[in-house]
């Protein structure tokens, strides 16, 4: 299992002087989640100055920042990231909303979170970034965590 404090960051390297601001979202399971791959299967991950270069077991592509939803354990996503996620999403499928793959690793995290306190966090940065996602997205995770307590609180 993994909580939110084993997203694991000792394969990522910087290789810019100064680092993009979504920078702070890119780990090892996110990376490996995107590809399908287990996380031990990442070589390296490389952070330049505007793109991410994954490099692991029958995977060597370019991803954008954009692609990395926020995480715990790094700070709250911002005014700026938001414009810089929904600039990137407009430009390349002409849409302001995040991709599919988010709604699919925020559900892994809440299955995954080992305690209700781990759920909530999960649950209180997934309403912070709401306004990024579908209604239908909405939903999907609604219904995996509580969703009595999802109505009330208006997520």
């Amino acid at each position: 299992m993994i909580s939110k404090t084993s997203l694991s960051r000792s394969k990522i390297i910087s290789k810019s002087n100064k680092p993009h601001p979504l920078a702070r979202f890119v780990t090892e399971e996110t990376a490996a989640m995107m590809f399908g791959i287990l996380p031990e299967q990442i070589y390296r991950i490389e952070c330049w100055r505007n793109i991410v270069y994954v490099h692991g077991r029958g995977v060597s592509r370019f991803v954008s920042y954009a692609d990395f939803p926020p995480v715990l354990g790094v700070a709250a996503p911002t005014l700026g990231d938001f414009r810089r996620w929904r600039r990137r999403w407009y430009k390349r499928w002409g849409q302001r909303l995040a991709p599919d793959f988010w709604t699919k690793f925020f559900a892994d995290r809440l299955k995954q979170a080992n305690s209700r306190g781990d759920r909530q966090e999960w649950r209180d940065l997934i309403a912070k970034v709401n306004e990024l996602m579908s209604e239908t997205e909405l939903y999907k995770l609604r219904k995996i965590y509580s969703p009595e307590k999802y109505w009330e609180a208006g997520f």
